[in-house]
């Protein structure tokens, strides 16, 4: 199943839940003022009223984003959330070649912390920040790229942990950012691009009724050419 729903894709629903496909530049939730208020939930609950957000994705990032139909269905989905029992991947476009096999996953173990000066921006925090990890490899059959006039590469991302803006910093950290991020990236690489390249690409998980395992996939829209 997939259709259309305004400029989201419906890419399943059932009873207990929805798998939503969200464009880049849309919130997950409303926001403060009246200017934030259209976003991915109030989208999905125009159609099926009983929604509920489960998790969320960057305004700027783009990709799968489950829903549950019902508190009951919510608080499973929630718990199988911070139980760590859904497996989210991710598809980044990064400036520069990371020094890594094609077929080895690496680990980013370093804790972030709010930059309160600064906010919403995040920061590598060794004395404050909450432990956050993240694995992440060279995409499969993917080579280095000479994209906008600057080597690139497309690396698949597995966050462990689940903290604002992990993968933007964390990426950043080790000297690789997200081409087009803007809190992150140098000026150069935040303006080669006209978005973030950051695309959730895969979800699975266990039906919050039935426990079948689900799995869905979404091609990065805009990185496609790149893989």
């Amino acid at each position: 199943m997939s259709h259309v729903l305004g400029s989201i894709t419906l890419v399943y629903a059932d009873t207990a839940l929805l798998v939503l496909d969200k464009p880049a530049g849309l919130l997950c939730v409303p926001g403060r003022g009246p200017d934030k208020q259209d976003c991915l939930s109030a989208r999905a609950q125009a159609v099926y009223p009983d929604a509920l957000i489960v998790h969320r994705l960057d305004m700027a990032t783009s990709g799968l984003v489950l829903m549950a139909r019902g508190i009951d269905n919510q608080r499973r989905l929630s718990a199988a959330f911070e139980a760590r029992k859904v497996a989210k991947r991710y598809i980044a476009q990064v400036a520069g070649t990371p020094a890594a096999s094609t077929s080895e996953w690496s680990g980013i173990d370093q804790p972030i912390g709010a930059d309160w000066p600064n906010r919403p921006k995040q920061k590598i925090d060794a004395l404050n920040g909450k432990p956050s990890v993240t694995r992440w490899r060279i995409a499969p059959g993917a080579l280095a790229n000479q994209f906008t006039g600057m080597p690139s590469t497309s690396i698949e991302l597995e966050p462990v942990t689940g903290r604002t803006h992990q993968l933007r910093v964390h990426l950043a950290a080790i000297g690789h950012p997200i081409l087009g991020d803007p809190l992150y990236a140098p000026p150069a690489i935040a303006d080669a691009v006209n978005r973030l390249m950051l695309h959730a690409a895969t979800l699975a998980f266990d039906h919050p009724v039935t426990g079948e395992r689900l799995s869905f996939a979404s091609p990065p829209p805009v990185m496609a050419c790149l893989l």
